[in-house]
């Protein structure tokens, strides 16, 4: 519905609708848990934009220009253990990415039944973190304050030559992109975390498939978990891992969705 204010004389708003028929305006909660109030310009933008960085990752998965990508994406998976240490109690001696998309993170105590799950399912996190957090220039901010962090702790663990490369060259460019958003073009660094969200989500559900379910790696977080308890085989380990992972990508979109339209 089109309106057209004007003030009259005596004080009071005279609301001409333009088009008689036309419904009212739906009425939205705040926060929009229902999405009454989707989908406007700036949510048909975050959704295609999302479904073109998929469709980017698809067509481009095995090229080289997405091999930093998927690097990182491996780093969080590695990151991911190493919190799930921290938490509870643990101490990390190494965190390390190899060039043939693998890693290890070296640690001693804390609760194996925790960390183990933490690498694949904190991956799908913090993929869901990032398209959260994309839909608001304050909250990207954060989340790319929040990813230079970690990004600069990893260099204090032992890293190979591998992990250095890649957490100085990621600090440059997000740093890069945080002052660039700041001085030149507004949306931008919203622009890149999303893409972080939807490739590191997209990489965890990806390896999710390729190591637990279609085969069975031992050495894998699922041969580990089934190691630890013997009547969960790899690969129902690595369904259930799918299926969170694959739900996390779902409500990432669905809290960005609520968090563009409650604004």
């Amino acid at each position: 519905m089109f309106l057209r204010k004007r003030y009259l004389q005596n004080g009071f708003q005279d609301n001409l609708d333009l088009f008689d028929d036309a419904p009212p305006p739906p009425s939205c909660s705040n926060p929009n848990w229902t999405l009454d109030c989707c989908c406007g310009d700036e949510e048909i933008i975050f959704i295609s934009l999302m479904c073109g960085y998929l469709l980017a990752n698809f067509f481009l998965w095995n090229s080289l220009l997405l091999k930093p990508m998927k690097l990182i994406a491996v780093f969080v998976h590695e990151f991911s253990h190493a919190t799930a240490c921290w938490i509870t109690g643990g101490k990390v001696s190494a965190i390390e990415v190899y060039n043939n998309e693998g890693g290890v993170t070296k640690y001693q105590g804390g609760k194996r039944c925790l960390i183990i799950p933490a690498g694949y399912l904190g991956c799908s996190f913090w993929g869901m973190v990032f398209v959260v957090l994309s839909g608001d220039r304050t909250a990207s901010l954060i989340s790319a304050c929040v990813f230079l962090f970690a990004l600069v702790v990893s260099l204090f663990f032992a890293p190979n030559r591998m992990i250095t490369l890649l957490s100085v060259g990621f600090i440059v460019l997000t740093a890069g992109f945080i002052l660039m958003d700041r001085l030149l073009f507004d949306p931008l660094l919203q622009y890149l975390t999303l893409f972080y969200g939807v490739f590191i989500g997209s990489f965890s559900v990806y390896d999710i498939y390729d190591d637990l379910i279609t085969r069975t790696v031992e050495g894998s977080d699922a041969h580990a978990c089934h190691q630890l308890i013997p009547c969960c085989l790899p690969r129902w380990v690595g369904l259930q891992f799918a299926v969170v992972a694959l739900g996390l990508q779902t409500l990432g979109l669905y809290l960005a969705l609520v968090w563009m339209t409650s604004t």
